[in-house]
Parts: structure tokens; sequence; C-alpha cells
């Protein structure tokens, strides 16, 4: 039996004097806003190729830590969620504990980027950047922070260069692309794919977020809409709200024949799983992962299950693995107020003792 509703005539006159109240202060509000910023700290262009960015974080004192650590973001949302705003900045909590970190900024594809390759991002960009990073620092390799689907490019390039990654961290990564909870691995695994990218070119960045809000239709087209009402008085949370909606649409297209790659390779092969992965003509073996690794993933991610992220563990060839999970879904783990006291201490923590001479 359900329980009563309890809708009352008062109810109703108090509720839509409240919804009156709100509508009536959201004009003052909305007056009164300004244009929303993201990235809440400070940083420098120290290395470029074409598009692709390799900027320095600039904290408020110098770095203790004597190896660099690279954050490599995905390909299909911009890399300033790390760094958002200055309460929800998984970057700047890591600067407070001394980190030196470097993040790579892919730019925006245009059609001259239509034949870019996983090799091109894996090889020439994320190789580029840490080249880049062990010459300046005179090291023989970095740590390594792959987010998402870069943390599947870092796995990529820890296997075939080993001997330059320190430490690995890989946070809300897929590995395994077939658990049966995988919805977007659902609706690609029978995709013709070479159909769709000869036909397109590029991908659509319009395209990739429609695919994605549809994995939760309620509540991202309809839910947090009608929510919005609640906050329309609060200047603060309207920012908030507002810069979260930019970055969820700051999303740059795709080029075309890398994603065609990715699909294949490891949507459909599955290949880290079935041992498939061929990057250039060079084979990608996890077993040849051998530095420390520490995984972390979000407990109630919609994008990458769990189960996907954990998936890691069997795989690697380290005798120095470790798991951490953090309740919350896949953009909570760098923007929520758990996250924000959690997982920088948690990254800081690990990579300590693992970065000394």
């Amino acid at each position: 039996m359900t329980a009563p509703l309890h809708i009352t005539p008062q109810r109703i006159v108090e509720d839509a004097m409240r919804l009156q109240h709100k509508l009536g202060a959201s004009l003052r509000t909305l007056r009164d806003l300004d244009d929303v910023h993201y990235g809440a700290t400070a940083k420098q262009e120290v290395w470029r190729d074409g598009k692709v960015v390799l900027y320095r974080f600039i904290g408020e004192r110098a770095p203790t830590a004597k190896v660099p650590l690279l954050i490599v973001y995905a390909l299909v949302n911009r890399p300033y969620m790390v760094d958002l705003q200055a309460n929800r900045s998984i970057v700047k909590g890591l600067l407070e504990r001394g980190e030196d970190v470097y993040i790579l900024d892919w730019g925006y594809v245009d059609r001259s980027d239509r034949f870019l390759t996983l090799e091109d991002y894996i090889e020439r960009f994320v190789g580029g950047a840490v080249d880049h990073l062990r010459d300046a620092f005179d090291i023989d390799a970095v740590n390594l922070l792959g987010i998402c689907q870069g943390g599947t490019f870092s796995l990529c390039y820890a296997a075939l260069h080993p001997e330059r990654v320190r430490n690995l961290i890989t946070m809300v990564t897929p590995v395994d692309f077939h658990t049966g909870d995988n919805m977007l691995s659902n609706w690609t695994r029978d995709m013709d794919v070479d159909l769709f990218v000869d036909t397109l070119g590029n991908v659509p960045a319009d395209m990739m977020n429609l695919c994605y809000l549809t994995l939760k239709p309620w509540r991202l087209f309809v839910q947090k809409y009608v929510g919005l009402v609640d906050i329309l008085d609060d200047k603060a949370a309207l920012e908030d709200f507002l810069r979260m909606e930019k970055w969820i649409f700051d999303s740059p297209d795709q080029a075309g024949e890398a994603f065609r790659q990715f699909i294949k390779q490891f949507y459909q092969a599955n290949g880290f799983i079935n041992g498939c992965i061929v990057i250039g003509e060079r084979e990608v073996h996890l077993g040849l992962v051998e530095m420390p690794v520490l995984n972390i993933f979000a407990e109630q991610d919609h994008l990458v299950p769990p189960d996907a992220s954990r998936a890691l563990r069997g795989l690697v060839g380290s005798d120095d693995y470790s798991e951490l999970s953090f309740r919350g879904g896949h953009i909570g783990l760098y923007v929520s107020g758990r996250a924000q006291s959690e997982v920088p201490s948690a990254i800081h923590d690990w990579l300590t003792p693992r970065s000394r001479d």
C-alpha cells in the first residue's frame, strides 16, 4: 500500500505562494547575475603541439613534490572539470598538499583533425607531454593521473612505455567495457561505426551530449530543471548551476578516425580484457604495467560502472596495486563536497611514499 500524499488545499496555497516568491526573487537574481567563469587556479602554458597544450597549475606556494603529476582527461569534455571553481577543485586540493600539477588540454577538434588516430593522442600528445616533463625535470619517469577515457589512454601509454611512468593513477576509468550495466557499451556494440564515421567525418559534440543525457533522461532532461526553481533566489547556487551547465555543453567534436578506433577496439572488442588493443603497430599488454597503480572509482557511476573499473586488478602486472571507491557519481567524484576533502588527500598520501628518490 502506498503512503498518502497529504495534499490539502492549504498546502497547495502555501506551495503556490512559495513558487510565486521564488519566481519574483529570480528577477532580481538574474539581473544581478555575473558571467560565470571556470578555472579556480592560475596556469601557464609550458608545451604545445598544434591545438594540444600542456599547462602547469600555479598554486599559492611552491610545490614540494619532486615528481610532476600529469593529468590526462577524456576527449569528450573539457578538462577544467578538475578545477571548476575555488570550492570544487581537485587541482587546488593537490596543489595545497604540495603536488606539482600539469594538465593536457586537447583543444577543439575541427575538420583538419579528421584523421587523427589513437596513436596521435597516446604517443604524440601524451607521449610528447611526458617527454617534455622528463626533460624539464631531468627525470626518467613522471606520475600520471588518467581520468575516464584519459585513464584508458594512460593505461595504454604506461603499457607501451612503462619506464616513463613512475606511478599511475586511474580515476573513473573503463577497463572492462562489456559489464552488464554498461549502457554505453550496449548501445555501441552493434553500431556500424565505419558507416557512421565515413558519413559524418568528425563526430558532432551535440550528438555525443544527447547520447550521454539520454542515459538518465528523467534526471538530466526534467528533474534538474524543475529543481532549478528552488535556487532561483540564491545567486551563488544559481551561478554554480550555470557553471556546471556550461561545462556539460562545452564539448568538442570528436576526431573521426580516433573515434572509429576507440569504439571498435574498446567498446566493441573489449580490447583490454581480450588482449587485442593495437596502438599504431604496437600491441598493448596491461601485464607490462608494473609500476604502482592506484585505481579510483565512484560507487554510483552510471557512465563507468564500478565493475568496469575493478577489472583492472586482474590485468596489470604491478605488485603494488590499490583500489579506492568513493560514494557518488561520475562527476561527483571531482566536484562534490566529500570529494574535495577526500580525493586529493588520498592521491597525495598514496603518491608521497612512492615518489621519493
